[in-house]
């Protein structure tokens, strides 16, 4: 499945939430997880959507460990299996 419709299937399935699916555009800075995903109640979440054959730079790994030794989540999505499952655990907190 192409990550543009993984994206979008995690767009839509926030906004049913009531949450904000916001495309992360950092200029200057590479790297950067593609969503920020802001939900009721203060979570915020950061999402990193590959499509399968897709893979993690080394750019994108070192970034995402600079968001985890602050206290902050990256979540990587390959299908919208894991966008299910994802949105069942932000449900839940």
């Amino acid at each position: 499945m192409r990550e543009v419709k993984v994206e979008n299937y995690l767009a839509k399935e926030v906004k049913k939430q009531n949450g904000l699916c916001l495309k992360w555009v950092s200029p200057g800075t590479r790297g950067v997880p593609d969503r920020i995903v802001i939900m009721p109640k203060g979570q915020i979440y950061f999402v990193e959507l590959k499509q399968v054959e897709g893979k993690i730079s080394p750019l994108q790994k070192y970034f995402h460990k600079q968001l985890e030794i602050r206290d902050h989540n990256v979540y990587v999505l390959w299908s919208k299996k894991q966008v299910d499952e994802f949105m069942e655990e932000v449900l839940k907190d």
